[in-house]
């Protein structure tokens, strides 16, 4: 379980093929206090450490895993989002995040507003009825609010986010574009209370 709020940038420095996708990752965490099992998040997957040394990780991905992910993060000297798993008696400062994507979206808009960037994305009819405004969303692991939601077409959405510069220097959301994929995952409270009025229309 995570909570969004990104504590670590780290890149792929080297990809093997061993049935899954073995990944060697990067990064500024101490290692001594990350044992062998412990789950990250990595841009919002939450991905089991196989293997460890003093400023890398290693974890496998399954195809699973890569068809349900956006497409292209899983590239060598590919930067992405890392949180550790939340402890208790950590402070919860984003959202409940469980690190399993719902959908994949893609960002439609980026617009400077004020000093933030307003982000526009896209996403299916998956997710469409479980994000509302002023709600939490994860996007590639980093827990933001949902400021606007435009119903479209055929069961769609598109929903808009503002990336503070703070969020924007933590995380990998410094570089945003059209046409990027990202991983979506919604609140955990709207995939609870969907099971619930599904099973109460039986």
């Amino acid at each position: 379980m995570f909570t969004g709020i990104i504590t670590d940038i780290g890149h792929i420095r080297a990809i093997q093929h061993r049935g899954d996708l073995h990944l060697t990752i990067g990064c500024s965490y101490d290692m001594e206090t990350v044992a062998i099992g412990a789950s990250i998040s990595c841009s919002g997957v939450c991905l089991t450490v196989v293997e460890k040394g003093p400023d890398w990780f290693a974890v496998d991905v399954s195809a699973e895993t890569l068809s349900r992910t956006a497409q292209g993060q899983w590239t060598e000297g590919r930067r992405l989002n890392l949180e550790r798993a939340l402890k208790i008696g950590d402070e919860l400062g984003g959202h409940i995040v469980t690190g399993h994507v719902d959908e994949i979206g893609e960002i439609v808009d980026v617009t400077d507003e004020g000093g933030s960037l307003r982000v526009t994305i896209s996403a299916g009819p998956t997710v469409a009825p479980h994000i509302a405004p002023k709600g939490s969303i994860t996007l590639d692991g980093i827990s933001l609010t949902v400021n606007t939601v435009e119903d479209q077409p055929g069961g769609g959405v598109q929903f808009g986010v503002n990336v503070i510069p703070h969020t924007a220097e933590v995380t990998t959301f410094d570089q945003l574009e059209v046409g990027r994929a990202l991983n979506i995952e919604i609140d955990v409270l709207a995939r609870y209370l969907q099971r619930m009025l599904a099973v109460r229309a039986m």
